[in-house]
Order: C-alpha cells, then sequence, then structure tokens
C-alpha cells in the first residue's frame, strides 16, 4: 500500500500513559505532527474504539500516543475493521516493549522526525481464540507471570525497570506451583509438560525491557514459543537472571519452538496477559496472522 506524503495522521493519545508527566506539553509536541485529529481516550476500551472509528472513516495512518496496553487497544480496534493501515508510535508509556523491538527511539523529538517520514514495515499481528476473539502485537504470558506480574507496583516497576521481573519474581516464589500443560503446535507436535510459564511471542520484550523472546521478528510470520518448566527455587534465581540478559534460550531447561499455531490446555487453568493486560484462561489457540498491519519505523 502506497500513501500521499500529505495524509494526515489520526492521533490517539492516552493522557495518562506512563511516562506523560505534563499532558500539555505532550499535546503540543503531537500537534506538531498536524494531525486531522488528536483525540484522548478517557477510559480502558476507548482508544479500540477510536481506532475502529477512524478507519471506518477512512483513515489509513494511525498514530499510538500512549504505552503497550494503549497499543494493544488500537490493533485490536484496527483488527476488527479487516483493513491493513499503517500504525505509527509516540511512546509514551513506562514499558513500551514492542516500540523497543521496532528499534524506535525514546526521544520525542526523533519520533516526531520518523512519524513525519512515515516509513513502514509489514508487521504480524497474533489471533487468540479462548473465551472471545483478541489479537495482539507483542507478547502474551501464562501462569507464573500473571503472579508475578500482581507482585510489581507500579512504584517498583518505575523505580526497578526491567528488574522490576526479579524484585516480583522473588515475591512471588513461595507461592508458585507448576502447571500440567500441553501445547499442539501447527496441528502437528505435542508438548506434555509440567510449566511454570508459557510465553507467546510476536515481539522481543516484556516486562519493560525483559528480552523474553530474544530471537523474535514481528514479520517473519512465525511465533516464538518459549516454555520455563518447573524447577527449585535456587534454579528459578538462576533462570531469571539469565532472561534479564537475553541468555536463557541456551539454558537446557528451557524449552522453545517456532509455529504458526499453538494452541494450548493446562491444569489448573493459566491465566494469561496479553501486552500487559490479562484476559482469560486456557484453553486458548495462537494463530500467527502474518503482515497484517504496516508499523512506521526509522528509516
Amino acid at each position: 500500500m502506497h500513501f500521499a506524503a500529505d495524509v494526515k495522521p489520526y492521533i490517539i493519545f492516552n493522557p495518562t500513559a506512563g511516562s506523560v508527566t505534563d499532558e500539555r506539553k505532550e499535546r503540543a509536541e503531537l500537534i506538531r505532527l498536524k494531525p486531522v485529529d488528536l483525540a484522548a481516550t478517557r477510559k480502558p476500551g476507548h482508544a479500540a474504539k477510536l481506532a475502529r472509528n477512524a478507519v471506518r472513516r477512512g483513515c489509513n495512518y494511525l498514530i499510538c500516543a500512549g504505552g503497550d496496553g494503549t497499543l494493544n487497544e488500537i490493533v485490536n480496534g484496527v483488527a476488527e475493521t479487516g483493513e491493513t493501515v499503517r500504525i505509527g508510535i509516540m511512546p509514551l508509556g513506562t514499558g513500551n516493549d514492542f516500540a523497543r523491538t521496532l528499534g524506535l527511539p525514546i526521544s520525542v523529538e526523533q519520533n516526531i522526525d520518523i512519524l513525519r517520514a512515515a516509513k513502514t514495515r509489514p508487521v504480524d499481528i497474533v489471533k487468540v481464540r479462548g473465551r472471545r476473539a483478541r489479537y495482539f502485537v507483542n507478547v502474551a504470558a501464562g501462569g507464573f507471570s500473571g503472579l508475578v506480574r500482581r507482585k510489581i507496583t507500579p512504584e517498583i516497576k518505575k523505580s526497578w525497570g526491567p528488574l522490576a521481573y526479579i524484585r516480583g519474581a522473588a515475591a512471588a516464589l513461595p507461592k508458585l506451583h507448576a502447571y500440567k500443560t500441553t501445547l499442539v503446535l501447527d496441528q502437528g507436535e505435542e508438548l506434555s509438560a509440567a510449566l511454570y510459564n508459557v510465553i507467546i511471542a510476536n515481539g522481543r520484550y516484556a516486562a519493560g525491557g525483559l528480552p523474553i523472546a530474544p530471537d523474535a521478528e514481528p514479520g517473519d510470520a512465525l511465533l516464538d514459543i518459549v516454555l520455563i518448566p518447573k524447577r527449585s527455587t535456587p534454579e528459578m534465581l538462576v533462570l531469571a537472571a539469565e532472561i534479564i540478559l537475553g541468555k536463557h534460550l541456551a539454558d537446557n531447561a528451557i524449552i522453545s519452538r517456532r509455529a504458526r499455531r499453538v494452541s494450548v490446555r493446562s491444569k489448573p487453568g493459566m491465566w494469561f496477559n496479553v501486552d500487559g493486560e490479562l484476559v482469560g484462561s486456557v484453553p486458548a489457540t495462537f494463530q500467527i496472522v502474518p503482515r497484517a498491519l504496516k508499523f512506521v519505523v526509522k528509516r
């Protein structure tokens, strides 16, 4: 899809995003992009509605001015329309994990230039089928990670950054239990194991810069699947340190696969957080949707 140079973006701005300290200043920066409109989100789910309505009105360039949660809503709103539109990111969240995968800078000024140039690359998204259908662009994590996430307060996340995962893991370890899990890949290979964690990744980072799937490419039409089996507490602490360094895939304890489709079921039923939002429990099926969107990237 080719876009005219004078196409103006529709900006969806989350004024409560993690790094927004001065809403008026952020609005002034965004207005420099000369958008056709700048709409502020008011409640959970609002970004999805704004994106869906904008695309249905013919808008083909959306900018997410917010964090990974806002981006996830926009992806869901666009996916529901079936249109392949261009999405830009002004990373204003605490984690900005998918922006990291795309190699986008943190500086607002540098991102203004990138969003103006509007060079794109095709990106896959993932469709999750469980109790209801949902889409994501970055990472879904089930099991132990949900417990860890509940231990990470906004204050810990802000002050510890990627190390917040270690802080949360240490707090959650006494309550760990394994999930008897079965996965079926591409309607063929079946894996059964006692697992603490199931990671289904399209992007590389989660939890504010943690390289959970360091080899993932969001345009290769494949899911990166990382499974963390039940281990002793000392082994889990070592593994958590390896995850921070992005070295965990070399650990013999880790199971990793690539597939276009994976179904997951477990006892007890593990909950998944998708792009950082808790969405539901297994059984669930994850299916790659190749080149579904175009994301703005650096030249």
